[in-house]
């Protein structure tokens, strides 16, 4: 196989470990709401642990080396906030819940939740491919490396994604394709890299990338997951979730 062909198939690889987390919801009850609420809290601290532990830090990096640690750093900072305020655009322009049934109310605002975690991962997945395609291209044992990492905490948030969609239409279809199709917006960029941003693609793209998503993705555990997982939990349910997040991810990061 020729080095592109490669570089194609491990963000394909990558992407696709989001559909592993997908069919995990297979083995949850649906009536099972203490493991919603836990998986909703181990959603949302993986989500805040990879944003200010490995994506956030990596903008700084990429950004710093271009500009300055100055310029890079602020830049870094208004960047994460402009993501959190796009994000926070976007769920005001999302249709209220006019329900009047408190369950039906609950159900709604779940499937929401879960779509709005889709497009958020699908937004931080598509620089990810870029980055897994073109790391390929120029070292190959480096784009089996970064691969394998995306691959691994892609599993984790695919169930992100699976999880509030799965509880909120009681399908598991349903649920394990959302997961899938945020996953394949790796192979996306990768394609849209090669075919369309390979002329001009700069690092700084990239950095710029990384720090809106960070605020995307932080927003979206914070103001969705999390008071959703608060609906359905109780006790210390959702922070042992959140606790579990983190240290999975913490033991990914450190191991790959």
């Amino acid at each position: 196989m020729t080095a592109l062909t490669i570089a194609f198939l491990l963000s394909f690889f990558a992407g696709a470990a989001s559909a592993v987390g997908g069919l995990l919801s297979f083995f949850m009850k649906k009536e099972n709401f203490s493991a919603l609420a836990i998986g909703l809290g181990f959603s949302a601290g993986v989500m805040l642990y990879v944003s200010f532990m490995e994506i956030l830090p990596h903008a700084k990096t990429t950004l710093s080396g271009l500009y300055g640690p100055s310029t890079g750093a602020w830049g870094c900072v208004g960047l994460f906030f402009v993501g959190m305020m796009l994000a926070f655009g976007v769920d005001r322009c999302l249709p209220p819940l006019h329900v009047k049934e408190e369950t039906l109310k609950q159900t709604a605002k779940l499937k929401q939740t879960g779509l709005f975690t889709a497009l958020a991962l699908t937004l931080h997945n598509f620089p990810e491919g870029l980055a897994t395609f073109f790391s390929a291209l120029d070292n190959l044992t480096l784009g089996i490396s970064i691969a394998l990492a995306v691959a691994i905490h892609n599993i984790p948030e695919g169930m992100a994604v699976a999880l509030p969609v799965y509880h909120s239409t009681g399908s598991r279809k349903k649920a394990f394709w959302a997961s899938a199709a945020s996953g394949m917006a790796e192979p996306v960029g990768a394609a849209v890299g090669y075919f369309i941003l390979d002329y001009f693609l700069h690092e700084a793209i990239l950095g710029v990338l990384f720090a809106a998503v960070a605020g995307i993705m932080v927003y979206l555990a914070l103001d969705e997951l999390l008071p959703t997982a608060h609906d359905y939990g109780h006790g210390h349910q959702v922070i042992s979730g959140v606790l579990s997040g983190m240290a999975l991810m913490a033991v990914v990061l450190l191991i790959f």
